[in-house]
């Protein structure tokens, strides 16, 4: 049986990595210290840096790990077939909300899940501005800043509040979304899965919607999210693993609210 890292070392390193590589360039990016991995894909030099930290010191937390960055995804696609390995697997996003980096907006993050056998064990999101960390292990509980945290129940779908993000998106998924926006009560844009997830858990949002299902977004906030009793799944009703690659994802506070999500976004076009 695998023996787990301390939960607290591994936001210790992720607090200190923020610290000293990240928070020092917020609003003070040189000329060269952001760069383009694909158009309007943004990587920053704290990007890089940081996952290099992290890279080089997590596997030290628990031998024999490996570890998935976006970054070095960015530069080998294939590094993400270690997930389908039997060895425990660090996923890191260094910079969650790259383009809010640059832009000087403070909703950003970084996040870490440990992974094994395609499933999730630990999780971290790290929002540096604000200093809190959200963490959770697989079924011990989620907490943020050290408390647990455990969903209300929700109400029908037409009390609810979501999470979207309709920029650039394919017009069957765009088309899809629009009409569940319709169907909750208010909704808002959301451009930093870490942050979303929080307001997930801490009920400023009740549902969320992705396009893409890049692990370094998702597995450490589905595994808070539902450790507080939430439910995540993809959009033919699978439950979110790291391991799949095609989305779109739905959150929701339970199963019943996700079922009517889904039932309220109807048929999706297959180029979505």
């Amino acid at each position: 049986m695998l023996r787990l890292p301390e939960i607290d070392k591994v936001a210790a390193l992720i607090a200190e990595t923020a610290q000293e590589l990240i928070l020092p360039r917020f609003g003070r990016l040189e000329e060269g210290a952001v760069m383009e991995k694909a158009p309007g894909d943004l990587v920053t030099i704290a990007d890089q840096e940081s996952e290099i930290r992290l890279a080089e010191q997590l596997p030290g937390l628990l031998p024999g790990s490996l570890v998935v960055g976006e970054e070095a995804y960015a530069k080998d696609p294939a590094v993400l077939d270690l997930l389908d390995g039997d060895d425990p697997v660090w996923i890191v996003d260094p910079v969650d909300g790259t383009a809010n980096f640059v832009a000087g907006r403070p909703r950003f993050g970084t996040i870490v899940a440990l992974v094994q056998r395609g499933e999730t064990l630990m999780g971290w999101i790290h929002l540096p501005v604000e200093n809190r960390t959200a963490w959770a292990i697989r079924g011990e509980g989620a907490f943020i800043d050290g408390r647990r945290q455990t969903l209300a129940a929700p109400g029908p779908l037409a009390t609810l509040r979501g999470g979207f993000n309709l920029a650039k998106r394919p017009p069957g998924y765009a088309v899809a979304v629009m009409r569940l926006r319709d169907a909750v009560a208010s909704h808002i844009h959301v451009n930093c899965a870490g942050a979303d997830y929080i307001d997930a858990v801490e009920g400023r949002i009740d549902i969320l919607a992705y396009r893409k299902l890049f692990p370094w977004d998702h597995a450490a906030g589905t595994l808070l999210h539902a450790e507080a009793g939430g439910w995540a799944a993809v959009l033919d009703g699978a439950r979110y693993r790291p391991t799949l690659r095609q989305g779109p994802i739905l959150v929701a506070p339970d199963q019943a609210s996700w079922r009517a999500a889904r039932a309220a976004m109807g048929e999706i076009a297959a180029a979505a």
